[in-house]
């Protein structure tokens, strides 16, 4: 196939049409997947520690492994994607991906388990700008972008959600080794789809490899992550926690005074200077914060209060994919008309009305609210993450758009891990708060154990007093709703401040203010001030 960026002929032609389409979906397949293994491990704790005898610490990086690798270095493999074939960088991805999920699969013992998940997230950051950039060359046309955009981030948000409920399944009927053989046959068949369907594109211009700028930011973003992760179980105070954070902040700053002096920067620090690329991808990392953080709080919601098992809680977090789908999709004609700024300032307050929904839940107000939360967040979020990734592709030079993704991957899955870690810190801290508040009268006759958290309550409930169990019980849900009301409430208020940053920052349309830009599909753009005046009015 031809190295040059691929310009499909005219969609007139119905055939054509279809292989593009055809093309596109095999990008959809490798991104679902990617979703699909972020999640799909997140059940598997306990069989994972019977099987492999392993500390809950390593059970949790089994977990957080895959997210590790893939948020640390999806920016410095990005944006050499453009460089190496986006076809080439996705077909590689996916194989290390089955490889690295055989060898976890026929593990036999957590350590091997962890270097595979580890090994997984790395081919992750390979093809994952592959897929956003691919469909960019796939579809110049406008409103086809557009369609093509809100089709990736509806398939992305299933892929993530639907790892709890494949996962449950997995578990419950195959055991944790089937999380990670599901893996093959999807990576297989997207193989050969995009060898047989899927044109070579890559940025025909011969760059100078910026190696120093891809050891930075993935040592910075590595770090970042590591903190994040480690966060809740150390303490965000916690000597390791904040060295950890203090040398990312190096490791960055020095990437950003690298690019700034470099001759052939792997980020040009424009891209992040214009509005539509740093205010799109910081709104797309708030909302990943607020939503993946949510899903956290709400599965353990529906286990811890409501009594559901893993697997019925995984099926009812399925409206949120499927509203984020509906809302991705629905506001693909309204783009054109109301512009990015208002579609992702509609799509933010949507979300943050759904946490003031969700703020208000009760012990005895059950799975309705939920739904309704999950569903108004869901649709919201669709429509900011379409507007908002369009806006970020919009910007970016053609040959450049595998970095413009990496960029907006690399944004999201920073917020995704905050988001988990600050959430999840915040229920476990007001929750075991709450309830230390709410037994003290009755510490005297508890043990201390029972009374540290809702999972504790539970676990340890044969050794509290049967005229007690009751209200020790009671006072345990109580707890977790007011840790429950808090993460929502700071959720809420993050996306708020969010949607006001959008709405003052945001150019009203997506048109470049980077020289060289293409610009919604249509020719490059000057870059001039007057082009950028243009774009505001």
């Amino acid at each position: 196939m031809p190295d040059t960026p691929a310009r499909p002929p005219s969609p007139a032609t119905p055939g054509r049409a279809r292989h593009r389409w055809t093309a596109a979906a095999t990008m959809y397949l490798g991104l679902y997947l990617l979703g699909l293994d972020l999640t799909v491990l997140n059940v598997a704790a306990p069989d994972l520690q019977n099987d492999l005898h392993a500390h809950l610490s390593q059970v949790q990086w089994v977990v957080n492994g895959y997210t590790l690798a893939l948020g640390g270095t999806v920016l410095a493999v990005g944006a050499m994607t453009d460089r190496i074939g986006r076809r080439r960088a996705f077909t590689a991805g996916l194989a290390l991906c089955a490889a690295a999920s055989a060898a976890g699969a026929l593990a036999s013992g957590v350590t091997q388990v962890i270097a595979a998940r580890f090994a997984m997230g790395t081919g992750a950051s390979l093809l994952m700008p592959a897929t956003l950039s691919t469909v960019i060359s796939l579809f110049p046309e406008p409103q086809l972008r557009q369609r093509a955009i809100a089709l990736w981030a509806a398939v992305g948000g299933i892929g993530f959600a639907s790892g709890p409920v494949a996962g449950g399944w997995l578990v419950e009927h195959h055991g944790w080794r089937a999380g990670f053989w599901i893996n093959l046959p999807i990576a297989a068949t997207a193989i050969v789809l995009a060898y047989c369907v899927v044109p070579e594109s890559r940025d025909t211009e011969r760059r100078r490899v910026d190696l120093t700028g891809a050891v930075l930011s993935a040592a910075g973003l590595l770090t970042l992550v590591w903190a994040v992760i480690e966060a809740p179980t150390r303490g965000w105070t916690s000597t390791t926690v904040l060295a950890a954070f203090t040398v990312a902040t190096g490791w960055l700053a020095a990437f950003l005074v690298h690019q700034s002096r470099s001759a052939a920067p792997m980020l040009p620090l424009a891209f992040l200077r214009d509005p539509r690329i740093g205010v799109a991808a910081a709104t797309l990392a708030t909302l990943s914060l607020a939503l993946y953080g949510a899903l956290l709080v709400v599965s353990l919601y529906l286990q811890e209060v409501l009594g559901y098992s893993p697997w019925q809680a995984g099926v009812r977090t399925l409206p949120l994919p499927l509203a984020l789908a509906a809302g991705a999709v629905a506001v693909v004609p309204q783009i054109s008309r109301w512009g990015a700024r208002a579609t992702v300032v509609s799509g933010l307050a949507l979300v943050v009305a759904a946490f003031v929904v969700l703020a208000g839940a009760t012990p005895e107000s059950g799975y309705p609210r939920v739904a309704v939360f999950q569903i108004i967040a869901g649709f919201g979020a669709g429509m900011a993450a379409t507007a908002g990734t369009g806006s970020v592709m919009g910007a970016v030079p053609a040959q450049r758009a595998a970095l413009g993704s990496a960029i907006n991957d690399a944004t999201r899955q920073v917020g995704s891990a905050v988001g988990v870690a600050l959430q999840g810190s915040i229920l476990a801290s007001v929750s075991a708060s709450s309830l230390h508040r709410s037994l003290s009268p009755y510490s005297a006759q508890l043990p201390e154990a029972a009374r540290a958290d809702i999972l504790s309550t539970r676990l340890y409930l044969a050794d509290v007093p049967p005229a007690l169990r009751s209200v020790v019980l009671a006072s345990a849900r109580q707890a977790f709703i007011d840790g429950l009301i808090t993460a929502a409430l700071v959720a809420g208020a993050l996306t708020l401040a969010a949607g006001a940053a959008a709405a003052v920052w945001l150019p009203r349309r997506s048109t470049s203010c980077v020289p060289g830009s293409e610009v919604d599909g249509a020719a490059p753009r000057d870059g001039t001030a007057e082009s950028c005046e243009r774009a505001e009015r």
